[in-house]
């Protein structure tokens, strides 16, 4: 039953749909838009189901762009999921989707919602950078060698220029160099593909979720604490980069071997155009930082990893 107390733009048809997957009986009490997404529409939809009330989390993925090079995004973050819940990762369990959107009217995801919420802003921020790192290394711990989706750069480093609005583009032209050619072996596990603290729920001073698991794959550890990293930069400084490194190499011991390459290739994966601040942070509550911070910080790191090497 479609009996909603809150104005949606939510058709009706993928509130069926919804409800069928859960639960033929079920009321819909309140949808609430979701904050941060940048590739999807996300909603918090309440159901009342003959099991008391529930919190489920809808995917819509409409970005055509995305969709045209990734045409199989229900499918693999619904392949994602069921792995991180198979193997006790505190993350969203898979409910249904609509692979093409043919009844959504696009690709579609429902899960269940998590507890907990978003800390960017930390109170104690090596308890929370330590948090970050021990829920990765969790992750990392997962070989899922038969999950059929690798990791693949973002970026083509072979076109790749030099950054324009660097103050150090000299320093880019090294590190861009020092990519193309220094790629090390590493062994392969389960990876997030997309860790960074936006996508980490907390309760309690702990982490109780990690969510948004639509890019998981196989892949080198390097590359999640590398893309873990560059946030942090952003978001707080090197130092908090660097802390974050320390602390995931304490939990993840000699099943990691640090190689600043997978640091610079996260970099580089990101350099898209000028830097700007993450409007998933802005919509979060984060509003002291400014493009050209971003600038600086990064040029920073990259200092910092052009020592590493």
């Amino acid at each position: 039953m479609i009996n909603s107390t809150q104005t949606h733009n939510l058709p009706e048809e993928i509130l069926t749909w919804v409800i069928q997957s859960v639960d033929p009986y079920a009321t819909v009490l309140e949808i609430h838009a979701l904050l941060g997404g940048t590739s999807s529409n996300m909603y918090d939809i309440a159901l009342q189901t003959t099991q008391g009330t529930q919190h489920f989390v809808l995917r819509l993925v409409r970005n055509k762009e995305w969709l045209e090079e990734e045409p199989d995004l229900a499918l693999h973050e619904a392949n994602s999921l069921s792995c991180a819940f198979q193997h006790e990762l505190p993350s969203p369990q898979i409910i249904a989707y609509d692979e093409k959107g043919k009844i959504c009217g696009a690709p579609a995801v429902l899960m269940t919602k998590l507890n907990g919420s978003v800390v960017l802003q930390p109170k104690n921020e090596k308890m929370w950078v330590d948090g970050l790192a021990k829920s990765l290394v969790q992750i990392h711990k997962i070989e899922a060698n038969d999950f059929p989706w690798h990791y693949y750069t973002y970026t083509n480093m072979k076109e790749i220029e030099t950054p324009t609005w660097s103050s150090i583009p000299e320093k880019w032209s090294h590190v861009i160099d020092y990519v193309r050619h220094s790629r090390p072996s590493t062994k392969t596990c389960f990876i997030h593909r997309d860790y960074h603290p936006a996508n980490v729920l907390w309760e309690n001073g702990t982490v109780s979720g990690i969510v948004d698991w639509i890019n998981a794959c196989r892949g080198p550890a390097g590359i999640d604490v590398g893309h873990c990293r560059v946030d942090l930069a952003q978001l707080h400084g090197v130092k908090t980069a660097n802390i974050f490194l320390e602390a995931y190499q304490n939990h993840a011991g000699h099943d990691f071997v640090y190689d600043p390459y997978w640091d610079i290739l996260s970099v580089l994966d990101i350099l898209f155009g000028p830097p700007m601040v993450f409007s998933g942070w802005k919509a979060l509550g984060v509003t002291n930082l400014t493009d050209a911070q971003m600038a600086e910080r990064l040029d920073e790191y990259i200092l910092s990893l052009i020592k590493r090497i």
